[in-house]
């Protein structure tokens, strides 16, 4: 018995050290405590005040994006397989309604040819249905199945690019997730505690961060926009688009360019990028492109010697150089302003490129004094209940209260090592789940106590009765733990950020309590009866 006991205490001890570092860490001064303290328990955004936003996702820019990569790869095919066409483009809805609506247009393909191009689309296209406007022209568009497919992975790929973008930039303890609501499958809530400042926080995210290295169509920049459409008698010629250089510290005007449509090359392709400085001491960024990307980026420079590229970010050009010789995989983006400038383009380009465009919907800061009112007041009704229950467990089980309370203690130490080992954060809701386990945890002290005073009014002795008392409550509390923890199951998987915090802390809270209730508990009346076999009465 007493071996048993002692390999339990060490249990336990070892249990409340791991939990006391996992809360405090090694604090060699009360400023190091609080600091630690702090960094360990993080706090969410209705506690610690912050940025809360809304994004809508563009999806409708992924799906015309594939669109314009599949045109691209068809144009070379139908090279290869000699077939003719007069004209290839797609539509170009502007909103996410219109998402399912994007589709291609390929005319003029000679009638000797179409058996040829049904058997290309059907074998190197199977993503797209091809349909027949008439003898020689057609329209593809991508399968349901398949659009919706893209649509869910643009959602998905921009909630990892930005999350990706916020830890590159040093904001901890962020939240971005698909928004819960009915009716916004592409939209992203975007939680950043403490930072109160929305608009700071679209500078991290980026407006819509969408990088692209295209073709330039001319030699020299415009002046404006309508000097531009001028030029070429107010209609641009197809598959080009006009975008504007991005304004430089002391640089007068403004310069347009006419670039070509689809990109070159897309800023989802870059694999990874460092900011540095050239021979002549000016800032720049090198990347890496993906294997596929460097295949065809490097056949197209190759066709292009002289020619100039724009590397186009946000829609505005950052970059405008010329092709000196054959790039692949790797290539620079130079002359930038400043190392700031460069560093900030590289962490953009590391973290990848947005599928898609973004549109805010939302965008709310939460103060810090809220912060502070709610973490006192949330405070105090932990004390408060902690402080009822404590004294109605001393007076109603006498020194058995004691028991329970040390119990309940570490149950709590338990649950706030928990939420410091895995790196979640404490919210308002988190800290109703942890008043609610104090709950809980009495209760499980509260059917093993009652259980060992029945036996003890059957006349068993004091060890009988409790060990009795803890086997008969064991399958009580298992029931009553597992069927409230599938509870929470479904309270984390359908609700909202608020309802998962408290499911996630009262889930582990009633965790900790099988633990402190059963084992902890149990281990302290069997340290106390050990060497007294003979007593007869029992303080409860």
């Amino acid at each position: 018995m007493k071996k048993n006991i002692t390999a339990r205490t060490v249990v336990i001890v070892v249990t409340i050290l791991l939990c006391v570092y996992g809360i405090i860490g090694f604090p060699t001064s009360k400023g190091a405590l609080m600091q630690n303290l702090k960094d360990n328990i993080r706090l969410g955004l209705d506690l610690k005040g912050g940025s809360h936003l809304v994004l809508e996702v563009q999806v409708q820019d992924a799906v015309k994006a594939d669109a314009d990569q599949t045109m691209e790869r068809m144009k070379v095919d139908m090279q290869k397989q000699n077939i003719s066409y007069a004209s290839m483009d797609r539509n170009d809805p502007q909103t996410v309604a219109d998402a399912d609506s994007v589709y291609m247009t390929i005319k003029g393909i000679p009638i000797t040819e179409s058996s040829a191009f049904r058997s290309m689309i059907s074998d190197k296209y199977s993503s797209y249905v091809l349909s027949a406007i008439n003898s020689t022209d057609y329209t593809m568009r991508l399968k349901p199945s398949e659009l919706i497919a893209l649509k869910r992975d643009t959602v998905q790929r921009t909630i990892d690019t930005i999350d990706n973008r916020i830890n590159q930039l040093g904001v901890a303890e962020s939240a971005v997730q698909q928004y819960g609501r009915a009716g916004a499958d592409y939209e992203i809530l975007v939680q950043l505690p403490g930072v109160d400042d929305p608009a700071r926080v679209k500078e991290l995210i980026g407006t819509a961060a969408v990088l692209e290295i295209d073709e330039v169509k001319q030699e020299g920049p415009y002046q404006s926009r309508d000097a531009a459409l001028a030029q070429h008698g107010g209609i641009l010629p197809l598959n080009t688009r006009l975008a504007r250089s991005k304004p430089r510290g002391g640089a007068p005007g403004e310069e347009w360019y006419l670039i070509g449509r689809p990109p070159v090359v897309m800023g989802t392709e870059m694999r990874n990028a460092r900011p540095g400085q050239d021979e002549y001491r000016k800032w720049e960024t090198s990347f890496t492109l993906s294997p596929e990307a460097g295949k065809r980026f490097g056949a197209f420079t190759e066709r292009h010697i002289q020619d100039k590229l724009a590397v186009v970010l946000d829609n505005e050009i950052v970059s405008v150089a010329t092709i000196q010789n054959r790039i692949e995989d790797s290539g620079r983006i130079t002359n930038l302003g400043s190392e700031e400038e460069a560093d900030n383009l590289s962490k953009y380009l590391r973290s990848g490129s947005l599928p898609a465009g973004v549109k805010y919907l939302e965008e709310n800061s939460v103060g810090p004094s809220l912060g502070a009112d709610s973490i006192r007041e949330g405070i105090q009704a932990g004390i408060a209940g902690l402080a009822a229950v404590v004294l109605v467990m001393l007076v109603y089980y006498k020194r058995s209260g004691v028991n329970a309370v040390l119990a309940l203690l570490l149950n709590t130490i338990v649950l706030l090592a928990a939420i410091s080992y895995f790196h979640a954060a404490l919210t308002l809701p988190g800290i109703a789940g942890v008043i609610l386990t104090i709950g809980m945890a009495v209760d499980s002290n509260v059917l093993i106590f009652e259980r060992i005073r029945e036996e003890l009014r059957t006349g068993k002795s004091v060890i009988a009765a409790v060990d009795a008392g803890f086997g008969k409550a064991w399958w009580t509390i298992v029931d009553t733990h597992v069927t409230t923890v599938v509870s929470c199951a479904f309270l984390f998987l359908f609700g909202e950020g608020p309802v998962k915090g408290f499911a996630v802390t009262l889930t582990i809270g009633l965790i900790a309590n099988v633990f402190t209730a059963v084992f902890v508990s149990r281990t302290i009346f069997e340290w106390e009866l050990s060497g007294r076999r003979r007593m007869e009465t029992l303080s409860i």
